[in-house]
């Protein structure tokens, strides 16, 4: 493995915690209803764990409403207590063949909560892509020990990986900072 191939690697890693980050932040509720909310929660149905997504259509009516249509009508009742169950602050509604999820106004308190949930989120983001940096930093040192490559592209090799989680927390640091005024804005 040469030092460019630990430096791919650390990339692609780091490109997932972004991703990983980003999909958490769309779990954060802001003023309006979003399908990102439910879409990723698991129920129970046909004997296996399924995320909502794959069980029904997500769509949104109306900015403060979220209508679950399954595709399967036995399914209602296991979306029904997965939604209740994952404690996202609000009660479906089940009308007919459908789930309808009203989103009332956030209030001043509760926004800065979930700031502070989206800052702490960013934070773990930014501690995993250190741990990536560490992780290649190791094997950089290991490779560098077994193979003989030079002292002069170990360290260059070293700078070039501090700038790419640079990169990548400056990322995670601009999804945050547009999460937080998203969830500020009333």
């Amino acid at each position: 493995m040469t030092l460019d191939d630990i430096l791919l690697e650390a990339e692609e890693k780091m490109t997932k915690t972004e991703q990983s980050v980003v999909n958490e932040f769309a779990n954060v509720r802001t003023g309006k209803a979003a399908p990102g909310l439910v879409e990723n929660i698991q129920a129970e149905v046909y004997g296996s764990m399924m995320r909502i997504r794959e069980l029904a259509n997500i769509s949104s009516p109306e900015p403060r409403m979220l209508v679950i249509t399954p595709w399967d009508v036995a399914a209602l009742q296991p979306i029904e207590k997965a939604i209740q169950k994952a404690n996202i602050g609000i009660s479906p509604v089940v009308q007919g063949k459908l789930l309808r999820l009203s989103f009332p106004e956030l209030s001043t308190e509760r926004r800065q909560e979930f700031v502070k949930l989206t800052k702490k989120m960013a934070e773990d983001g930014r501690v995993a892509l250190r741990h990536i940096r560490r992780d290649a930093m190791d094997l950089f040192k290991k490779h560098a020990h077994d193979s003989g490559v030079t002292e002069d592209a170990k360290k260059q090799a070293e700078k070039d990986l501090q700038k790419i989680t640079d990169d990548y927390s400056g990322k995670i640091d601009t999804h945050a900072a547009h999460k937080e005024k998203e969830i500020m804005t009333v």
